[in-house]
């Protein structure tokens, strides 16, 4: 079994090392939650309140044009691009994941006339399941049926428009085969709709290699934009130059926002899923965790994820009533682990009283995210050595630790 003497040996021969100070973390913490909200970059404080007093408290409305305050979605778009290997003109930033689905799953529906069947994961993150609800509710005689992704296969018939899958599993931290999977998607005339939440950020994303049709994810979990930070959505641009059209024509969308016409003329290109005034607050958040990302190697981080969440399996399958929820091989792994546990619950309470900060998905998912710009080999050989210790002493099973907030 690795020793600690060990881990500190490798963080010393760490190449992303550097990338820590880069991050406010509070002493005492070992934080593997950077899979639900990333850690706070040390910049960000500093580029809101220049937002906040220079921009806007000073500048005032000025600012849209002089501080390029309206070309901010498409220009956070092209920096995000590379992390998630899209053209610079296939992405935007703006508006919420689900809002995002919804106008991307709108956008393909109608892409697909006379096929009504749209397929998802059932075990996905629920947003996707509500949202594809919804959307099959506005259209006439479709409907949404969710399916195991190792089923897939046998259910893409000659009615299915669009497959809506998780690139990693938010529970198990399972990584499906992006491009396989899409290319037998589209193989049976369906579009591919893939929602890199718990992907971007966290290892290297081929949307143009993969083929794929449309993608959504968000800036708060691995991009560390921070919580209720804008999202993005990705079309190819083989779609967007036959002009979808996306159901939420609002003005931002405009081909002449400011000449405040009665009928909706939408943009060319990547602007028409755009809707309605960006959150330059948020944006502003996410631009300084950009700065961060656009120095790293994505293979180095890919390396050391795969290396911590080695590190991490090896030290906890062994535990007391502990079962690895995560994949073993590495093709099918993201950059988190979940142990399953009867009272996963408290144990994770007392982890976190223990400054070992994780989370809970129920019935009986602890989950642990591992991110390599701020995450140390030795931080995880503690994590594992406290979560024995809080096994092996029973002390989840004190009062205080089964106590639920609403947030779990």
């Amino acid at each position: 079994m690795i020793t600690r003497e060990e881990c500190e040996a490798l963080d010393a021969a760490d190449p992303l090392a550097a990338f820590r100070k880069e991050f406010a973390l509070p002493e005492g913490v070992v934080y593997l939650d950077g899979n639900s909200l990333g850690a706070l970059p040390a910049r960000t404080p500093g580029r809101v309140r220049q937002v906040v007093e220079e921009e806007w408290g000073r500048e005032l409305i000025r600012s849209w044009n002089e501080a390029g305050w309206f070309e901010q979605p498409y220009r956070l778009g092209r920096r995000i691009a590379p992390l998630i290997g899209a053209g610079p003109a296939e992405v935007v930033v703006c508006d919420t994941t689900s809002v995002n689905l919804f106008k991307v799953l709108t956008a393909a529906l109608r892409l697909r006339p006379g096929r009504r069947t749209v397929l998802g994961d059932g075990a996905a993150f629920p947003t996707d399941l509500y949202i594809a609800e919804g959307v099959t509710g506005l259209f006439e005689g479709a409907r949404s049926v969710l399916v195991a992704p190792e089923e897939l296969d046998r259910h893409l018939d000659g009615d299915v428009a669009v497959v809506v899958l998780s690139h990693v599993d938010y529970r198990t931290g399972e990584l499906l085969d992006m491009p396989g999977i899409t290319a037998r998607v589209q193989a049976a005339g369906a579009l591919m709709i893939w929602d890199v939440c718990h992907s971007a950020g966290a290892l290297p994303v081929a949307l143009g290699a993969s083929g794929a049709d449309f993608a959504v994810g968000c800036t708060y979990k691995y991009l560390n934009g921070g919580p209720g930070s804008p999202a993005f959505l990705y079309v190819a641009e083989r779609h967007l130059a036959a002009g979808p059209e996306q159901p939420l024509s609002g003005w931002f969308g405009h081909a002449r926002p400011f000449a405040f016409e009665p009928g909706y003329d939408p943009k060319a290109g990547i602007g028409r899923f755009l809707t309605s005034s960006p959150s330059l607050l948020g944006q502003a958040a996410l631009e300084s965790s950009l700065d961060v990302w656009e120095r790293a190697d994505l293979v180095a981080v890919r390396a050391k994820s795969l290396a911590l969440t080695d590190l991490f399996i090896a030290l906890t399958e062994g535990l007391d009533g502990i079962e690895v929820a995560t994949p073993r091989e590495h093709a099918r792994r993201g950059s988190q682990v979940a142990l399953r546990h009867a009272d996963g619950y408290p144990v994770v309470q007392a982890l976190i009283a223990r400054g070992v900060i994780g989370d809970f998905r129920a019935p009986d998912l602890m989950r642990f995210g591992f991110t390599p710009l701020y995450l140390s080999y030795t931080e995880v050989w503690d994590a594992a050595q406290q979560l024995a210790e809080v096994l092996e002493s029973g002390e989840w099973r004190e009062e205080r630790f089964s106590r639920r907030g609403e947030v779990t």
